[in-house]
């Protein structure tokens, strides 16, 4: 089974921040294995970016505001590529002082959500979504309208 994770930095407080991803999940786990990897904060993006790059495996996707922007489908069909070829697939969201230069340049696709900032634990909630979105396109669902 395909294998999604999620490398982020910190730990979401909130509990409804937490219910949320945790249905995303559950959603998920009809289409592949997620997996959130939880990274310490640090003292400054280095110290983070030492534990990113240890926990990133497979294809990466760095969320980060100067990435290319793709709309839901357009994800949907990156996502579908990766899967057909077998890929796993990490997704890197930093904290919120954002990524070190060394893991964005790690990354095989820098991804923007938007010129936007957003929290970066509501952000893993916007990125399960998407990528429960993703898989339901690909399935031919009628989720996304």
């Amino acid at each position: 089974m395909l294998k999604v994770n999620i490398v982020c930095v910190g730990k979401i407080k909130e509990g409804y921040l937490r219910e949320a991803c945790a249905e995303y999940v559950k959603r998920l786990s009809r289409f592949c294995k997620t997996e959130i990897r939880e990274i310490a904060e640090g003292k400054n993006l280095n110290e983070e970016a030492e534990g990113i790059l240890r926990a990133a495996k497979g294809y990466k996707i760095a969320l980060c505001v100067e990435g290319t922007e793709l709309s839901s489908p357009a994800l949907a069909e990156r996502l579908k590529a990766l899967t057909d070829r077998g890929e796993e697939i990490t997704f890197i969201i930093g904290s919120s002082c954002g990524l070190a230069d060394c893991v964005k340049s790690a990354a095989d696709l820098k991804l923007s959500f938007s010129q936007m900032t957003f929290p970066h634990q509501l952000m893993r909630v916007i990125l399960l979504e998407q990528v429960y979105r993703s898989f339901m396109l690909n399935a031919g669902s009628e989720y996304h309208k």
